[in-house]
């Protein structure tokens, strides 16, 4: 901020002046400098910059907090959803943490939109949490979901209200998602009351069949647009207190031939945990039926940990609905 005449009493327009004729032109400047050598400069008395200085600290400067307060504030700040597949709860050390971004990462065919599915389902019936979905393949139909709650639930009450807990947005491109997005985080701060509450669970799938497209020299905006989309992702996920889950697509790296994450090395920063998906094979080499899904990285647990995901109605039981957490 720069300084002028009136930002703090004892700054007159004079002694504005001066500082900016000696090279001090804004708070930062005056706050970090010698004060002795400066009043030496610029002719003001010593003892009136102490003063103003004082002031300009206590206006402009954060209040310091320590690290007992930030972990209290942490422990009611933060909650762990379970995604209703026992085994990756357990990847996940626990589940889903609220305030942070989760990013599954997978082929075609490898789970990504039944992992969402499921986290969905499980949300909704076991916790009573709203879900804000937003589907950007086409890939979500009440069908499915009704399928997942059957499994989870006999009572057709129950089911319904589960599924009205559910909320789906198909978006088609990245303009659209940013509206969503950008909605949502306006509503929950101006606290809009409605039919539900506010989503504890937002997920997002696909982000890369939004981003792509923009990707390229043709779209010199792309890279920027997507900076916008992860910086929406994580104000709604710090501010609004959610768990946001994001699916990816992956690439072949041209210089090794492995698979890793699409949107490249600018996005790899946005998510702070990441699940490779893939598939699982037999000794023989053969494709099975299950899944593999594989720790790539998490603030919290030690990477390169594999565990099987089965996703059709093995794992999906009442026992593993649980929620942990403050």
């Amino acid at each position: 901020m720069r300084l002028r005449a009136g930002l703090c009493p004892g700054l007159s327009a004079e002694a504005v002046r001066l500082l900016r004729a000696s090279g001090v032109r804004t708070v930062v400047d005056l706050v970090s400098s010698d004060l002795e050598e400066t009043a030496r400069k610029c002719s003001l008395s010593y003892k009136a910059l102490v003063a103003i200085r004082r002031v300009l600290l206590a206006q402009f400067s954060a209040f310091p907090v320590s690290g007992a307060d930030l972990y209290e504030e942490l422990k009611t700040t933060t909650a762990i959803l379970s995604t209703g597949i026992q085994s990756l709860d357990k990847l996940l050390d626990s589940g889903l943490y609220t305030g942070e971004l989760t990013e599954l990462v997978g082929a075609p065919g490898t789970g990504k939109t039944q992992v969402c599915l499921s986290i969905a389902a499980c949300a909704a019936q076991f916790l009573k949490q709203s879900v804000l979905y937003v589907d950007s393949t086409g890939g979500v139909t009440a069908a499915r979901l009704l399928q997942l709650l059957e499994l989870k639930t006999e009572d057709k009450q129950e089911q319904a209200e589960a599924l009205q807990r559910i909320q789906v947005v198909r978006v088609f491109d990245a303009y659209r998602l940013l509206d969503v997005l950008q909605e949502y985080r306006i509503s929950v701060a101006q606290q809009i009351t409605c039919a539900s509450p506010p989503a504890k669970v937002v997920l997002v799938d696909s982000i890369a069949a939004v981003v792509c497209p923009l990707l390229g020299r043709r779209q010199p905006d792309g890279m920027a647009l997507m900076m916008q989309v992860a910086w929406e992702l994580k104000a709604i996920a710090r501010e609004c207190g959610v768990a946001v889950v994001l699916t990816n697509h992956v690439t072949r790296d041209t210089s090794n031939g492995s698979l890793k994450p699409a949107l490249g090395r600018s996005w790899s920063f946005v998510p702070s945990t990441r699940v490779l998906l893939k598939d699982s094979k037999d000794s023989s080499g053969k494709v099975t039926a299950g899944r593999i899904a594989s720790l790539v990285k998490s603030p919290r647990q030690a990477t390169e940990t594999e565990v099987e995901l089965d996703l059709g109605n093995g794992e999906l039981t009442e026992s593993s609905l649980t929620t942990s957490g403050e």
